[in-house]
């Protein structure tokens, strides 16, 4: 991955971006289906189900994030064996987790909701969907393994097929079980767990194009070295607190507009499809990030490093200039498209210019998260996450008088917070590259 320009980074990265703009499909699916079939209680239950969710599986996030960065490094110093191996030993640890998620969900579905302080009109919305997509746990948390593995390897492309196979079958069964059978929340949590599957089976099939039929045939003793699972927990474990510190602070913001009653929580929910699109694609430089500077940490090259940041960080530039400026233009189109509810609506619409603004103020914490994922610097990750979180809640409860308007301007500050904590540590990552 030495010697790369613009034309090498937009290569690797649209694959991600088209893949990444499916990625919120699955919220945006889930929620316009019920918001054109059901009314702002039901569709306030299946944002607080979406919240929920997103809280339980991104928890989990690491065997995404930190596959991701070890894959990269790894491919960067020419270990090709150690590649198939992480390969195998997340996946063990991906599937089992979701396993134990799916068990435990009886417990862990009323629980969450309980913290979520739910409205009593929104609660069997909520139950119901929350309940169904954990159906799909463990395919879901296999399905980061090998998504952050062919991310780390640069075949953007295969991770692209695989998204395209779950977000076109989530659509139609969401489409089928909702507006056809009228099954309603549990019919949209269902149609996306059994998606999840679909995934699952489709990155199995990718895995097997980059390495063969018998790719999974390790022998147990190296697939169980001592340390092996060890190693891969201590470089998550991090990310892990990270991502949770982020979850919280999302689901803060959830239940901030909650606080404020159905119609509130509603229309935040509809504009946060629209930060959802956007974060996810500007990911798509990020992830680009991740693998370019893994790779450049697994060589040594300091060289390839600041190129890597450098022109990742200008298409993400430009990625938020243009998603801001699209927001503020066709969010009246998209809000009337997704909600028929006249108090949403007009909601929404109230807090669109905020929402507009996230794009380009969220952009440098995505883009710099991409660089410290990629260097496996997980504990600056998790630091900047906590200060972020910690920040962010003392903002929304000094801006509460203000309303909604209020818990957006929080949002926003948050993102602030996070890129300038991870901002300062960028120097020292370069001194701790080696030299070319």
């Amino acid at each position: 991955m030495s010697g790369f320009d613009r034309r090498d980074i937009f290569a690797q990265a649209w694959p991600i971006i088209l893949g990444q703009a499916l990625v919120p499909l699955v919220g945006v699916v889930d929620t316009a289906v019920i918001g054109r079939t059901g009314d702002a209680a039901m569709l306030a239950g299946v944002a607080l189900g979406v919240t929920t969710v997103s809280l339980i599986f991104w928890t989990f996030g690491f065997l995404r994030m930190g596959v991701t960065g070890l894959s990269a490094q790894a491919l960067g110093a020419g270990d090709a064996a150690e590649l198939r191996v992480l390969l195998v030993r997340a996946l063990l640890l991906g599937i089992l987790l979701g396993a134990a998620l799916l068990l435990l969900s009886p417990l862990i579905v009323p629980t969450a909701l309980e913290l979520m302080h739910v409205p009593a009109a929104a609660a069997r919305a909520a139950h119901d969907f929350t309940a169904a997509r954990l159906f799909g746990a463990p395919a879901a948390l296999g399905f980061y393994v090998l998504n952050g593995w062919l991310l780390g390897l640069g075949r953007t492309r295969l991770a692209l097929a695989c998204q395209v196979a779950f977000n076109g079958v989530n659509i139609v069964l969401d489409v089928l079980f909702v507006a056809g059978l009228g099954l309603g929340p549990w019919g949209a949590g269902i149609g996306t767990s059994i998606a999840e599957w679909i995934a699952l089976g489709s990155g199995l099939w990718a895995a097997r194009q980059v390495l063969g039929s018998s790719w999974w045939r390790i022998g147990r003793p190296t697939i169980f070295a001592p340390g092996a699972f060890r190693r891969l927990l201590s470089v998550n474990a991090d990310i892990m607190i990270r991502t949770v510190a982020l979850l919280l602070l999302f689901t803060w913001f959830t239940r901030s507009g909650a606080r404020l009653g159905a119609v509130p929580l509603a229309a935040n929910h509809v504009l946060m499809q629209f930060v959802s699109v956007s974060a996810f694609v500007l990911d798509g430089f990020a992830f680009v990030a991740e693998a370019r500077v893994g790779a450049a940490i697994g060589a040594g090259s300091r060289a390839n490093l600041l190129r890597a940041a450098r022109l990742t960080g200008e298409f993400s530039l430009a990625g938020g200039v243009l998603f801001a400026a699209g927001i503020a233009a066709g969010g009246p189109w998209l809000i009337a498209l997704i909600t028929r509810d006249p108090a949403v609506q007009a909601q929404a619409m109230a807090m669109l210019p905020f929402c507009a603004l996230v794009p380009l103020i969220g952009m440098p914490s995505w883009w710099l998260d991409g660089i410290f994922i990629g260097a496996t610097r997980g504990r600056a990750l998790r630091n900047a996450a906590l200060l972020a979180l910690a920040l962010y809640l003392a903002t929304d409860a000094l801006l509460r008088r203000h309303g909604v308007a209020g818990v957006w301007i929080a949002l926003l500050a948050s993102y602030l917070y996070r890129a300038a904590a991870l901002g300062v540590r960028f120097p020292r990552l370069l001194r701790e590259t080696g030299s070319d």
